[in-house]
């Protein structure tokens, strides 16, 4: 069966109440450009749709090639996932002929697979904003784990676990998207329609390679890897690579010559590393994790350590290696924090992937406490921001602190009399003395658990 373009898809959507059947009440939620809101992959496009008398919003997958099987395998998983009651998996619905496409194929309607939208970013996107940060990958590591554990729990498998393929939602949960390698028993004696992703699967994995524990070698190469990067961040700038984490296919085809792995002997004190390395040697030698409980999966959960943060202070060794942007801001050399900002200038947004904000970062720019700084742009990348940062920036009128915060010095915001209001995120855990000493602010408190210290250092 030939199937329309995504061009073709995308009129079609435009117009989804005389093209839709079932599905007719929904309508396409639009981007910035006003076109359908969509992603799109190897096999198919999805397009972000709305039910307006009910708010809720939904994922509509329209296929472009034919997938031998498809519609009686998510009938299968449709039935399957029924009645699972967990944040880890979405429901499914598949439609036949549900779409209408003017196309130059020879049919005219054509299937759809309706899925529960997921708010949120990809685990392969959050570790490449996140992995610098400790706590972050510490925590994402722990939920993984809950989530792996959970999974080898289950009679069905996802068929191929890639960081591509999980959701982390805007409270750090994880679910699983994209079902189409998927096995419940109901398939038990089939051949698999995929054999995964090479550099997240066992190296001997074949189509006849299609039960419940499929998931069990990219399930443990993962934890690995997440485990070892929130240990020692630079393990992913040294052997990680677009689209995989820490190890690839070459590395599993004989682990004796792992790089790699010759490198989480220093981290081997750990316990939980041990743990984590040892279920990845014994799925890498069985294919299976058979012999394992599901539960040897589970970690303790992280707890937020001030000491794991990024320093907020500036040495003089910082200093010697620091770079300069055409601002004459000054940065760390690897760019993930900012030692001093411009206040000689209006406007001035603060460069991608800066994690830290350091102490005085433009108040010791201030020549008799004057700046011309009217707003600065913090990136969501920054997590920490230092004692004083913002001190006596008496023109600033507009910042936005980022979703993801977790610390904020004291006296960051001292003086700022031309900020009226600020929203502090909800994951927020650490204020330091009295940020917003001398301010007129309306302060939207989110988090539930920050926690307000006044252990300032003199």
């Amino acid at each position: 069966m030939q199937y329309p373009l995504i061009s073709e898809y995308v009129r079609a959507i435009q117009d989804a109440s005389d093209n839709l059947g079932e599905l007719a009440h929904l309508v396409p939620v639009l981007d910035d450009h006003g076109e359908p809101y969509r992603s799109s992959g190897a096999f198919a496009v999805v397009f972000k749709m709305k039910d307006e008398q009910t708010g809720k919003c939904y994922a509509l997958k329209c296929f472009t090639e034919e997938q031998e099987g498809r519609a009686e395998a998510y009938r299968q998983i449709a039935d399957e996932l029924e009645f699972v009651d967990s944040s880890y998996i979405t429901s499914v619905k598949y439609l036949d002929k549900e779409i209408f496409v003017d196309s130059s194929c020879e049919e005219d309607e054509f299937p759809v697979l309706l899925m529960d939208w997921i708010d949120g970013e990809t685990m392969e996107t959050y570790i490449a904003e996140n992995y610098q940060d400790n706590y972050a990958m510490a925590m994402l590591c722990y939920r993984f784990c809950k989530m792996a554990a959970w999974l080898r729990s289950q009679p069905f498998a996802h068929g191929d676990i890639k960081p591509d393929n999980i959701m982390v939602r805007p409270d750090g949960n994880l679910t699983l998207v994209d079902y189409d390698g998927m096995f419940v028993p109901a398939m038990k004696g089939q051949k698999s329609p995929t054999i995964g992703t090479k550099d997240f699967s066992h190296p001997l994995r074949t189509v006849d390679d299609f039960d419940e524990t499929i998931d069990d070698f990219a399930l443990a190469s993962i934890a690995l890897s997440l485990k070892a990067i929130s240990l020692k961040p630079s393990l992913l700038d040294e052997y990680g690579a677009a689209d995989r984490l820490l190890f690839s296919a070459e590395d599993y085809r004989d682990l004796s010559k792992s790089k790699m792995l010759s490198a989480l002997q220093e981290l081997m004190d750990k316990e939980e590393i041990n743990t984590l390395l040892s279920i990845f040697l014994l799925v890498n030698a069985k294919k299976n994790l058979s012999m394992c409980s599901y539960l040897a999966f589970l970690q303790a959960k992280p707890q937020f350590d001030t000491m794991m943060v990024f320093p907020t202070k500036i040495s003089d060794d910082d200093f010697k290696s620091a770079v300069y942007d055409e601002y004459g801001a000054l940065y760390s050399a690897d760019g993930k924090r900012l030692f001093r900002g411009p206040c000689n200038i209006v406007s001035y947004k603060i460069k991608n992937g800066v994690i830290v904000i350091c102490d005085n970062a433009f108040s010791m720019q201030i020549p008799d406490n004057e700046s011309a700084l009217e707003e600065i742009v913090i990136p969501k990348t920054v997590r920490y921001i230092g004692n004083g940062a913002f001190e006596f920036l008496n023109n600033l009128k507009e910042i936005v602190l980022p979703e993801k915060l977790l610390s904020i010095g004291d006296c960051a915001f001292r003086g700022c009399l031309q900020l009226k209001k600020m929203v502090l995120p909800s994951t927020l855990k650490i204020i330091v003395g009295n940020p917003f000493v001398s301010c007129l602010l309306d302060l939207k408190v989110l988090s539930d658990f920050y926690i307000l210290t006044h252990c300032c250092p003199v």
